[in-house]
């Protein structure tokens, strides 16, 4: 089976997006340019075929110039890119993409919005309605106070393939569990609802994490969605705040290595090649 990092980003500083929350001083290991050549022999040290971008911005113009990094990079398999989604013009934002072999989904940074009931309102919904109607499927980026909209989404637009990015980034330092397991089972509920092994180690002790603190939480992603419906992200460069992305790779790696192989490549590859429907080969 292709394995896929089903999770990563570019950012390029003298482009003209809004990069300054890599100004912050908790960022500034990961504030340098971080492009394709960088990820690529990340990827290959660990057997890792193709991966999928996800958007950093709220700007169409980052669609565009990873669509063309991904035309000059083949194993970037997929962009995650954005529309505006309460926006009339959201039809004709679709039409420039939908249909562009690597456009493979679309996410909003719900977890920066004021309102936490964003995601769920009408005009919102109406923009989810579009994406549905056209079958792209849908990241959701939440924190664990927004996880509860899981369920309002996919009573709303039940047909919209979504997946949970970072598992809804529970609080991993604080080790509560509670609370947001019990949300994540009642989103997994839903068959169309898919989620991210990803994203853990930053919400775990950046200095001193173990695969020990990341276990509970993964365990009870594995339970609730079953491997079919997990896929693997490093999550790269955010990761490098906490590990490498071997140390990110290889933690994953130990957390599944009770499940069958083929509940492996599923996680590490099957799942996310089904959900994004690429068109991937294996790496020389």
């Amino acid at each position: 089976m292709l394995r896929i990092d089903a999770h990563q980003h570019f950012w390029q500083r003298s482009q003209s997006f809004d990069y300054r929350w890599l100004d912050a001083p908790e960022h500034r290991a990961i504030a340098g340019d971080r492009m394709p050549d960088d990820l690529a022999p990340q990827l290959r040290e660990c057997g890792i075929d193709a991966s999928v971008f996800v958007q950093t911005q709220h700007d169409v113009a980052e669609n565009r110039w990873v669509l063309e990094l991904a035309e000059q990079h083949p194993f970037v398999a997929g962009v995650v890119g954005w529309v505006d989604l309460a926006s009339d013009r959201i039809e004709s934002q679709l039409d420039e993409f939908v249909g562009r072999a690597k456009f493979v989904g679309v996410r909003h940074v719900v977890q920066d919005e004021p309102d936490d009931d964003f995601i769920v309102r009408p005009a919102v919904l109406r923009g989810l309605r579009a994406l549905e109607r056209r079958g792209v499927p849908f990241d959701l980026l939440f924190y664990v106070r927004h996880l509860k909209h899981a369920v309002t989404l996919a009573r709303e637009v039940p047909d919209l393939p979504m997946v949970i990015d970072h598992l809804s980034k529970p609080r991993i330092r604080e080790r509560i569990l509670d609370d947001w397991a019990a949300d994540l089972r009642r989103a997994a509920d839903h068959p169309r609802t898919f989620c991210k092994l990803s994203g853990l180690v930053t919400e775990a002790n950046h200095r001193h994490w173990t695969i020990d603190d990341l276990r509970p939480y993964v365990d009870v992603a594995l339970e609730a969605f079953g491997p079919a419906r997990c896929m693997y992200g490093s999550d790269w460069p955010v990761c490098e705040l906490a590990g490498s992305y071997r140390q990110v790779h290889d933690a994953m790696v130990s957390l599944t290595a009770e499940l069958s192989a083929s509940e492996r490549s599923r996680i590490f590859g099957g799942t996310a090649i089904e959900f994004y429907r690429l068109n991937v080969e294996r790496s020389s």
